[in-house]
């Protein structure tokens, strides 16, 4: 069943501008579908729960940190679905290996930590659309941040670390594969 609404704007378009700069991943392109091993493992969607390999370039000068995300504005939810919320990784990181997202952590550049995302867990949660929905855009946004510390902590929601970064944020880099089940 393709639940019939009208394609929801760029979420970033309602933000502050941010100078742009570049991300790119040997996984992902941006407007092309992702490979389904980057689907979550669970609720049906039938994937592997694999983050992409992301790696970025050309940020501003000013940056301390940065912030990696993943968001869905096409879920059938007003708000949107967080897949990924990985915080205060440090400037001199530019690189996140494919699977740096997953559950035991082990992958992430030392200081930095994920937030839960809305399944509920602090790890990257791959796309899992209702069958038979229209492809889902997922936003892969590497944040450039202008502090060492975004002044959260694992316990914040997607929605703080987001009204955190509407202060900090000096650069963004946004890739948007898609994804339909």
């Amino acid at each position: 069943m393709t639940l019939e609404r009208p394609v929801d704007p760029d979420p970033y378009s309602f933000l502050p501008p941010a100078p742009e700069f570049t991300v790119t991943s040997d996984d992902v392109n941006h407007g092309e579908a992702m490979p389904k091993d980057h689907a979550y493992d669970g609720m049906g969607a039938g994937g592997q729960n694999v983050s992409p390999h992301l790696s970025w370039s050309g940020f501003p000068e000013t940056t301390k940190s940065f912030v990696v995300t993943c968001f869905d504005p096409d879920a059938p939810i007003p708000g949107g679905f967080w897949h990924w919320i990985l915080v205060d990784v440090p400037a001199d990181v530019t690189e996140l290996p494919r699977d740096a997202g997953n559950r035991n952590g082990q992958n992430i550049p030392s200081g930095s930590f994920h937030v839960a995302n809305d399944m509920g867990e602090r790890a990257f949660g791959g796309a899992a659309p209702p069958p038979g929905d229209r492809p889902h855009r997922y936003y892969f946004v590497v944040h450039a941040v202008d502090t060492e510390k975004l002044g959260v902590d694992e316990t914040a929601s997607p929605a703080v670390v987001s009204f955190n970064l509407a202060f900090h944020t000096v650069g963004r880099a946004v890739l948007t594969p898609t994804y339909q089940h």
